[in-house]
């Protein structure tokens, strides 16, 4: 193996000197060099990256009877918990020769917090989490969160007042709120109340194409442990401080797909799941020795195909190379089960603790090869929700028309949930109702949030539907305890 070489700028290098090599040869099984080849390919051209590493933090201890104080004791705990977090997610690459593309910051959901206090001294608390994420050099944060699956706390409630104007007067801050359980149901009013609240976000971020509902995500079954923004949170079951790790992949397992067009998709299976193997050891190495260097323990792998607006690193291509002409054709999603189920069969392997979301995001903005599908007419919103049923989240990053009805958002909000609820699996909603901006428009964001064209949606109101409110009662499958 050592007489293997990778030749770099200046002088041949052997294989068994580059670090996350060395780490691959550890492996208790026999590993040949066209596996370590593969490995170093799956960095150096394939682009493989860890997409996060995320640091939980419990601000419990932060409350104080002054809104003021609580925002202020927040911000010091972040600071002391995180100030070391760039850092040592930068040394890590440079030592270990994996790219570590975001380094963020998830907080105790915000509503456990603040009861008694207005939506106004919430955002306040909101400023203060923004200028801690500025502090520590995170680029999200992710906790301005309430979970109210089954009804309002009324510090839940003025949150959820509060999240249109701290996601339009903040940068970093990233709000995400659960409507509905398996064991629960779907709470309505709260749906309801979201519609709106998307709406008005949005409104409040015209001038940026309603940038703030980027960073605000509607759930069913939310998890506790999501590395990923804009949903993640530090949720009640977790340690004091954490380290979750979201890693990447798709441009390594589109190549697997690519370079085997002939196989049948039993075997084709069987190849994806042996190369998440691989890229979630990269995840475990990463998240171990970061939590060794932090002193913080390690909590998660989240498996999750993460894509971005970057050619080559799409979801929509990995199932267009298994044979699809374009994405939202029918058979995706039977492909994108596939594709899902081998990633998760692969990685649960590799890493000690498999948590998060775990599977493939298809987020239209945020993914090359979906924002094509959908500007060719291919890729619609009922696709695009039929093939959540097999995902990891749900309809994500997705903008439709500016004067959409705030209950035409509430009723996608509710068929996304009944989703997640009937099927045990979490789901999601990420709209953004472009301000001024009707069907073939285009949104721009910029970065790993992309751009997307405006998709049209189902002109025939939901609005009675909506206004009924209420509950919808969990189904008879939550019934076993």
């Amino acid at each position: 193996m050592s007489q293997l070489e990778i030749n770099w700028d200046k002088e041949p290098v052997p294989l068994s000197r580059v670090p996350i090599i060395e780490e691959v040869l550890r492996v208790p099984f026999n590993i040949s060099n066209e596996e370590i080849l593969e490995t170093w390919r799956m960095v150096e051209v394939e682009k493989l990256d860890i997409r996060t590493i995320t640091m939980g933090i419990n601000i419990l201890d932060c409350r104080d009877a002054d809104a003021e104080k609580t925002g202020r004791n927040i911000y010091d705990k972040i600071c002391l918990s995180a100030r070391d977090l760039v850092k040592v997610g930068q040394d890590i690459e440079k030592d270990y020769g994996i790219p570590i593309i975001n380094k963020r910051i998830s907080v105790t959901p915000i509503a456990m917090l603040v009861d008694g206090f207005s939506a106004d001294q919430i955002i306040k608390i909101g400023h203060y989490l923004d200028q801690a994420a500025l502090e520590v050099g995170v680029n999200f944060l992710g906790g301005f969160s309430a979970l109210v699956h089954k009804g309002y706390t009324r510090g839940a409630r003025e949150l959820i007042k509060a999240i249109p104007e701290t996601l339009a007067s903040t940068e970093h801050v990233c709000s995400s709120v659960n409507v509905g359980t398996t064991k629960a149901g779907i709470n309505m009013d709260a749906v309801y109340d979201m519609g709106k609240i998307i709406k008005t976000t949005a409104q409040l971020t015209a001038d940026r194409d309603g940038l703030g509902c980027c960073k605000l995500v509607v759930f069913c079954n939310a998890v506790d442990d999501n590395p990923f923004m804009a949903g993640a949170f530090h949720g009640p079951g977790e340690p004091e401080l954490v380290l979750n790790i979201g890693i990447s992949g798709p441009g390594v397992v589109g190549n697997v797909v690519k370079n085997n067009p002939d196989c049948d998709l039993g075997e084709l299976a069987n190849r994806i799941k042996n190369t998440a193997f691989k890229i979630t050891r990269s995840g475990e190495l990463v998240g171990r020795v970061a939590s060794s260097r932090l002193g913080v323990p390690f909590g998660i792998v989240d498996l999750s195909l993460a894509p971005t607006p970057a050619v080559g690193d799409s979801v929509a291509e990995i199932l267009e190379a298994m044979g699809l002409e374009r994405v939202g054709t029918h058979g995706s999603t039977a492909a994108l089960a596939l594709l899902n189920d081998a990633v998760k069969k692969g990685g649960a392997m590799a890493s000690s603790y498999v948590g998060g979301l775990s599977g493939a995001f298809i987020p239209v903005s945020e993914d090359a090869g979906m924002i094509e599908a959908a500007a060719a007419g291919a890729l619609s919103i009922d696709k695009l929700e039929a093939m959540t049923c097999v995902c990891s989240v749900g309809l994500d990053m997705i903008a439709v028309p500016g004067d959409t009805p705030a209950e035409t958002l509430s009723a996608i909000i509710a068929d996304e949930a009944a989703i997640g609820m009937i099927n045990r699996k979490t789901t999601a909603v990420r709209i953004i109702p472009a301000p001024g901006k009707q069907e073939g428009d285009y949104v721009e964001f910029g970065g790993l949030l992309g751009r997307a064209p405006v998709m049209s949606v189902n002109k025939n109101l939901s609005t009675l539907f909506i206004n009924r409110k209420g509950r919808i009662p969990a189904p008879i499958q939550a019934l076993n305890n």
